[in-house]
C-alpha cells in the first residue's frame, strides 16, 4: 500500500462531516512540518480548522498553490455495504466517506509535496491550503483568504474529483432563500386572509420556467436553476401568512451574480423577498494559456489519456474564493476521485488513481518550482 493510499485511509477514519476538521489537521500538519513547510492554521468556528503550509516561497516567482478540503457530507439515511469510516480496500477500490470527495485528493497533495522538499526549489516554492467547511459554502477558504490576500501567488490546483482529467473551471453557485408573507385568517373564511403559500407558489412556477438571458458557455453549457425546498403554513385550517423556498442556481463563466439575482427577483415578482445563502462565482481559465496547456500536457503524459476537449465541472470548489483572493490566478481542477462518487452511499475511489495523482502533482510542482 502506497503512502498516499495509507494517508487516505487515515483521513477517512476521521468523521469530518460538517465538523472537527481540526482532527485531520492534527494528522497532516506534522507531516508537512517535518518536510520543511511552515504551517499556520485558522479556525472560523470551534474545531473548524483550515491549514496553510508554505515552503521555499522567497523567490521572485510566486509559489504554486495546491488545495483541497477536509470536510465531507453526512452519510445519509441509506445503509452502507462497507464501513464508511474504515476505508476498506476491495481490489483497486477504496471504500468510505470522502475517498473521492476528497480525502484521496488531499492525501495526494500531501504525499506529493512532502516527497519534493528534499530538493532545492530553483524557481518558486509551494503553498498548500487545506480547508474546512467547503461543502456548505467555502467558509474555511474565506478564513484562509484573510491570511493569503495580498501575498503573491502562482497558479492554483484544486484536487477535487475529476478522475485525473483536467477541468479548467466550474460553475458558480448562487443559493437563495425566497420568502412571501400574507395575512392569516380562519381556513373557513380564506377571503379574509392573504395566502403566502399561493403567492410563493405562483412565483415558484414562474421561476421553474425561467430562461436565463445569458448565452450558453461553450464548455460549461447553460446555467441551471433548481427549487430545492418549499415550506409554509402552520396548520390545515388557517390561511398561511408565511412561506419560504430555496433556490440552487448554477451559473456559468461571464454571469454576474448581482445581475442574476436581479433577474430572478424580477421573474418572481414583488411578493417575494430574497436573501443569499451561498454566493460563489464561476471559475474559468482559458485552456490555451501557457500554464494551463502545460498542465494538460503533463497529465496526458502521465495518464496516457488524451482528453477529447476542454472540460468544466458542474460542482463548485474553493477556487471560487481562493482564486480571487490569490489575485485571479490561473486555476485547474484535477484530482483522483470519481466525480460520480461524490456524496453517494458506498462512495469509493481508485487507489491507482490516487497514486497517479501523486505523480501528476509531483510533475506540476517540479515544472513550476524548478526542482
Amino acid at each position: 500500500m502506497s503512502e498516499a493510499v495509507a494517508l487516505t485511509r487515515s483521513l477517512v477514519a476521521l468523521d469530518t462531516a460538517g465538523h472537527d476538521e481540526s482532527r485531520a489537521v492534527a494528522v497532516l500538519a506534522p507531516l508537512l512540518e517535518s518536510a520543511g513547510f511552515d504551517v499556520s492554521t485558522v479556525e472560523h468556528a470551534p474545531g473548524r480548522c483550515t491549514l496553510v503550509a508554505e515552503w521555499s516561497i522567497d523567490h521572485d516567482v510566486p509559489p504554486l498553490c495546491l488545495s483541497g478540503h477536509l470536510d465531507t457530507v453526512p452519510l445519509g439515511a441509506a445503509p452502507w455495504t462497507h464501513d464508511p469510516f474504515f476505508a476498506e480496500q476491495d481490489g483497486d477500490r477504496l471504500h468510505g466517506r470522502g475517498t473521492s470527495d476528497m480525502k484521496g485528493g488531499v492525501a495526494a497533495i500531501v504525499a506529493a509535496a512532502t516527497r519534493l522538499t528534499s530538493g532545492r526549489a530553483r524557481r518558486a516554492g509551494l503553498r498548500i491550503v487545506l480547508t474546512a467547511a467547503e461543502e456548505t459554502g467555502s467558509d474555511g477558504a474565506r478564513a484562509a483568504a484573510s491570511l493569503l490576500r495580498g501575498r503573491p501567488s502562482g497558479p492554483l490546483v484544486i484536487t477535487e474529483p475529476t478522475a485525473n482529467t483536467v477541468a479548467y473551471g466550474h460553475k458558480g453557485a448562487l443559493w437563495l432563500t425566497g420568502r412571501a408573507v400574507g395575512v392569516t385568517a380562519h381556513g373557513s373564511t380564506p377571503s379574509l386572509g392573504v395566502n403566502a403559500i399561493t403567492r410563493l407558489a405562483h412565483a415558484t412556477v414562474r421561476l421553474a420556467h425561467h430562461s436565463f438571458r445569458h448565452e450558453a458557455h461553450p464548455v460549461m453549457g447553460e446555467p441551471t436553476l433548481n427549487v430545492g425546498t418549499f415550506h409554509g403554513g402552520l396548520n390545515t385550517n388557517s390561511v398561511p401568512d408565511r412561506a419560504e423556498m430555496t433556490l440552487d442556481v448554477r451559473t456559468v463563466a461571464g454571469q454576474r451574480h448581482d445581475l442574476v439575482s436581479a433577474e430572478l427577483a424580477a421573474c418572481a415578482g414583488p411578493d417575494v423577498e430574497w436573501e443569499p445563502l451561498v454566493d460563489l462565482p464561476p471559475v474559468w481559465t482559458q485552456p490555451d494559456g501557457e500554464w494551463a496547456a502545460s498542465v494538460a500536457s503533463d497529465v496526458r503524459e502521465i495518464t496516457g489519456v488524451t482528453q477529447p476537449g476542454p472540460r468544466g465541472m458542474s460542482y463548485f470548489t474553493d477556487a471560487a474564493v481562493l482564486a480571487p483572493a490569490l489575485g485571479s490566478v490561473p486555476t485547474v481542477i484535477c484530482g483522483p476521485g470519481e466525480p460520480d462518487q461524490a456524496h453517494v452511499t458506498d462512495e469509493w475511489c481508485s487507489t491507482s488513481r490516487i497514486d497517479e495523482s501523486v505523480a501528476i502533482l509531483q510533475q506540476l510542482c517540479r515544472s513550476w518550482c524548478g526542482l
